[in-house]
C-alpha cells in the first residue's frame, strides 16, 4: 500500500475554494479536496479536476491520511462557527507539527484566539487573508499570512508560488502574529470601500454636476487609467460605463442604488474607534452604504427636501474640471491609505505584532481588489524608511499631495454648491486640514468638558507657569460658584 500522496489539503468547494485547488495544481502540487456535502467532491473530479493532480477525499480522515507530514491543511468555508467547527473535527485526526490555515474572511479576534488554542495542542495555525475574487484565486491572489511563525517555512513555497506577482515578486510574504494576516485583509477591505466610495463620487459628479453621459464617462475613467489612478477598480469602472443592455441602454442606471456589505469595511471602523485612531474615510464610506440602504425613506425625502442654492448648473471650464477631479480622487485615495497604515501601525503597538509595512504594499499591488499602480509607490516608501511615521511625510507622497490641492479644494467647494454629496472626497480633505494644522480647536472642547463636569485639561507648555504646571490635569472654578474636585480622567 503507498505511503500519502497530497502535498497539500483544501476543504470548501465553493468558487475561492475549487479556484485555489486548480491553482495550485498548475503549479506542481497534488492537491487532496474535501467538502462537507461530498457529491460536491465528486462532481469536481469528474469536470474542472479532470486530468489533473487532485485527489478526492469523502471522510475528514481519509482526508488527513492522504496528506503527507506536516501536513498543510487549507479551509475555505464561511466564517464564523463552522471554522470553529472544522478545527474541531480536523483535531483527532491531525499530529503535532500539522498546520491548519483559515482563508476565509475571519475577524482578527478569532483568528488570535485559534492561534493560542491551537498552539498548545501543537498544531501550527495560520489565518491568511485572500483578495482577488475567484479570477485572483484561479490565476494569482494576494495572500496576508498571518499566525504561527513556525508554520511559514513549511507554506511559503506553495503560497508564493500560487500567489500574484508584481514585477516578478511574489505578492504574499508573511505579514505578523495571531491575528495579524486577517487584520491586514480587514483594513485592506475597508480601504477598497473607501476607493469605491471615491469613484461612485467622481461618477456622480459627472453624471449630474457635469450631465455627461454613461459613454462620455466610460472615456474620462480610460483616459484616468493611464495615469496615476490605474488601477483595477478604475479599470471595471471603464467596463461598466460602457455596458449596455440588450435593449441598447446602460445597465448601470437600471440598477438600484443601495449597497450591500459584508462586514469587514465595518469592522476596520469599528476597530479604528477602538484604538482612537481617525480612519474617517474608511468610516465615511461605510456609513455611505448605510444611508443608500435606506432607499425607501430617501425617496421620501426627496419629495420634501428641495435643493437651494445660488446655481444647480455647472459654470466654469469643463477640462479644466475633470483634471480637478482626477487630482481630488488621487489626493483623497493617497488619505485613505495613509489612514489605513496608520490604523495598522498602531494596532501593531497595540497587539504587540511585528508588521511588515513595505511587504503589505507589495502583496497588494497584484492579485487584489485595490490592486495598483500607486501601490509601488507606497511600497517604495517603505522600503526607503520601514519607520516612516505617516505615508504624507514621504516626499513623493508630499509632492503628490500638494500639487493635486488646488483641484481637490475646488471640487469638493463646487459639488456643495451644486448639491452632490461628497463624502469621501470632503472628510479626506477635513482630515488632511486637520492633520496638518497644529492648533485644533479642541483646546475649547476641553474648557467645555472642564465647565460642565470638571474634566479637567493640561496647558500648552509655553503658557506653564506656578499656577499651571505642564502636564497635570487642571481644573478651574469657571463660575465661582463650582467646588474645585475634578472628574477622574479617561480614554474614551
Amino acid at each position: 500500500m503507498s505511503g500519502p500522496t497530497g502535498d497539500f489539503g483544501l476543504i470548501g468547494l465553493a468558487v475561492m475554494g475549487q479556484n485555489l485547488i486548480l491553482n495550485a495544481a498548475d503549479h506542481g502540487y497534488n492537491i487532496i479536496a474535501f467538502n462537507r456535502t461530498v457529491s460536491k467532491v465528486d462532481h469536481f473530479l469528474a469536470n474542472e479536476a479532470k486530468g489533473k493532480s487532485i485527489e478526492g477525499a469523502h471522510s475528514i480522515e481519509e482526508f488527513v491520511s492522504k496528506l503527507k507530514k506536516p501536513r498543510r491543511i487549507m479551509m475555505l468555508v464561511m466564517a464564523g462557527k463552522p471554522v470553529d467547527d472544522f478545527i474541531e473535527t480536523l483535531l483527532p485526526h491531525v499530529e503535532k507539527g500539522d498546520i491548519i490555515i483559515d482563508g476565509g474572511n475571519s475577524h482578527f479576534p478569532d483568528t488570535t484566539r485559534r492561534t493560542k488554542y491551537l498552539k498548545e495542542k501543537g498544531i501550527r495555525f495560520v489565518g491568511t487573508g485572500v483578495s482577488g475574487g475567484e479570477e485572483g484565486a484561479r490565476y494569482g491572489p494576494s495572500l496576508m499570512p498571518g499566525g504561527n511563525e513556525e508554520a511559514w517555512p513549511f507554506i511559503k513555497d506553495i503560497f508564493q508560488d500560487i500567489a500574484a506577482k508584481s514585477d516578478g515578486e511574489p505578492c504574499c510574504e508573511w505579514v505578523g502574529d495571531e491575528g495579524a494576516g486577517h487584520y491586514v485583509k480587514m483594513v485592506h477591505n475597508g480601504i477598497e470601500y473607501g476607493d469605491m466610495q471615491l469613484i461612485c463620487e467622481a461618477y456622480d459628479i459627472m453624471k449630474r454636476g457635469l450631465g455627461m453621459k454613461n459613454k462620455e464617462i466610460g472615456d474620462v475613467f480610460t483616459t484616468w487609467n493611464k495615469g496615476v489612478l490605474d488601477s483595477f477598480l478604475i479599470e471595471i469602472t471603464r467596463d461598466i460605463m460602457y455596458f449596455n443592455d440588450d435593449d441598447g441602454t446602460p445597465l448601470l442606471e437600471k440598477i438600484l442604488d443601495s449597497a450591500g456589505q459584508k462586514g469587514t469595511g465595518k469592522w476596520t471602523a469599528i476597530n479604528a474607534l477602538d484604538l482612537g485612531m481617525p480612519v474617517t474615510l474608511i468610516a465615511e464610506a461605510v456609513l455611505s452604504r448605510c444611508l443608500s440602504s435606506i432607499k425607501g425613506e430617501r425617496t421620501r425625502a426627496s419629495q420634501v427636501l428641495q435643493f437651494v442654492g445660488r446655481s444647480n448648473k455647472f459654470e466654469g471650464n469643463r477640462e479644466q474640471f475633470l483634471e480637478d477631479l482626477e487630482q481630488a480622487l488621487y489626493a483623497s485615495k493617497i488619505i485613505s491609505y495613509a489612514q489605513g497604515f496608520m490604523l495598522m501601525q498602531e494596532a501593531a503597538k497595540e497587539y504587540k505584532w511585528k508588521l511588515n509595512k513595505p511587504s503589505i504594499a507589495l502583496m497588494w499591488r497584484g492579485g487584489c481588489i485595490i490592486r495598483s499602480v500607486f501601490l509601488k509607490d507606497i511600497t517604495a516608501a517603505y522600503r526607503a524608511n520601514t519607520d516612516l511615521e505617516n505615508l504624507l511625510f514621504n516626499d513623493f507622497f508630499n509632492k503628490a499631495i500638494h500639487k493635486a490641492q488646488p483641484g481637490w479644494r475646488d471640487v469638493v467647494a463646487k459639488a456643495a454648491l451644486l448639491g452632490i454629496p461628497t463624502p469621501a472626497f470632503s472628510t479626506a480633505l477635513s482630515w488632511f486640514d486637520g492633520y496638518r494644522t497644529k492648533d485644533l480647536p479642541a483646546n475649547l472642547l476641553q474648557a467645555q468638558r472642564d465647565y460642565f463636569g470638571a474634566h479637567t485639561f493640561k496647558i500648552k507648555p509655553e503658557f506653564a507657569n506656578a499656577k499651571y504646571k505642564e502636564g497635570e490635569n487642571i481644573h478651574v472654578n469657571w463660575t465661582g460658584r463650582g467646588g474645585n474636585v475634578s472628574a477622574s480622567t479617561y480614554q474614551a
